[in-house]
């Protein structure tokens, strides 16, 4: 790479904490870090603003870089991404164009817990008691147990895993089902292998843990959701599009769950009006899975390793 100063922008910080959780004053040898906080939609702005930047540092799938974004940014010759998969950057794009494209590793406790605590908060109702409390009230409803209940696990990968143990350890049977699941690798973490229709027959909490791609889009659909039991907790924080979002508001609608608990949406941020911001038997949050202290520790301290890397004419953690 030239001798010459890069300019650096970290784009996608929306709580504006990026430059307290590491140090990016190690990048001064290599050049200027500018910390961008407007997210306008329209692809004009976005290239006026990025337009003055050889590295961008994005956080996963919130700032959509398509070819039409890359083709107004002849100067971007670096993008690192938090985590190592993101759907919202076009690699072919990128690779076509000399853009080298590096991601980071992730803290894997993150996911896992928010998923937990969405489950406990749902069937506990805990949104709506503190609610009542601090408006002046108290006790509003009668709270779910977990104990001998059923807790069906959508997919068995490195956070789905991870339930499998909190739900054993909540004394839950464990049932999992996905297409590449097997009857062995479930009985080797201790988990009962059901089919798909099973899955969603028989579990007290369905919670959500596949990876988006054309066979799970859309897996989650209305012939799902209404095998479950009226009285079921679906859980979802993977991404939006694996469940049918117009089939699950209308199965919430009609109360034919229980209730859901969500921190992924087909669109993102969730609109205002959006129902699943004002059905009472819908616990939202706005896409956190991912956003804890120790997981940002590791998305920017390694963004940071990455743009050092490549100055070095030496990438890592390339992607694509």
């Amino acid at each position: 790479m030239s001798s010459a100063k890069v300019r650096i922008a970290v784009i996608d910080d929306w709580q504006d904490v990026a430059r307290d959780v590491v140090d990016w004053s190690v990048l001064e040898g290599i050049g200027e870090v500018s910390f961008l906080h407007d997210y306008p939609a329209d692809t004009a702005t976005l290239i006026e603003r990025f337009a003055p930047f050889e590295v961008i540092c994005v956080m996963r799938e919130r700032t959509r870089f398509d070819d039409a974004l890359l083709a107004g940014l002849p100067r971007l010759r670096l993008l690192v991404t938090g985590a190592m998969r993101n759907a919202a950057i076009d690699l072919a794009s990128a690779t076509r164009r000399g853009i080298q494209v590096c991601g980071t590793d992730s803290y894997k406790q993150a996911a896992p817990e928010l998923t937990w605590a969405l489950i406990m908060a749902l069937g506990r109702n805990l949104l709506a008691e503190a609610a009542s409390l601090r408006n002046g009230g108290w006790q509003v409803g009668l709270g779910r147990d977990l104990y001998g209940k059923t807790l069906g696990i959508l997919g068995l990968g490195a956070i789905g895993q991870r339930i499998v143990g909190y739900g054993q350890a909540f004394g839950m049977r464990v049932i999992a089902w996905s297409e590449n699941l097997t009857a062995e690798r479930a009985a080797a973490l201790g988990v009962e292998y059901v089919d798909k229709r099973t899955l969603f027959e028989q579990a007290d909490v369905l919670t959500v843990h596949l990876v988006l791609g054309p066979r799970s889009r859309g897996l989650v659909d209305a012939q799902a959701l209404g095998w479950m039991k009226p009285t079921a907790y679906l859980v979802n924080t993977a991404r939006g599009p694996i469940v049918d979002e117009a089939a699950l508001i209308a199965a919430l609608q009609e109360k034919r769950l229980a209730g859901a608990a969500l921190d992924v949406f087909d669109q993102e941020p969730l609109p205002a009006d959006h129902p699943f911001r004002h059905l009472d038997n819908v616990l939202a949050t706005p896409h956190v899975g991912y956003v804890s202290e120790a997981n940002y520790r590791v998305f920017y301290g390694q963004m940071i390793e990455d743009i050092q890397a490549w100055a070095a004419d030496a990438p890592i953690r390339v992607i694509g």
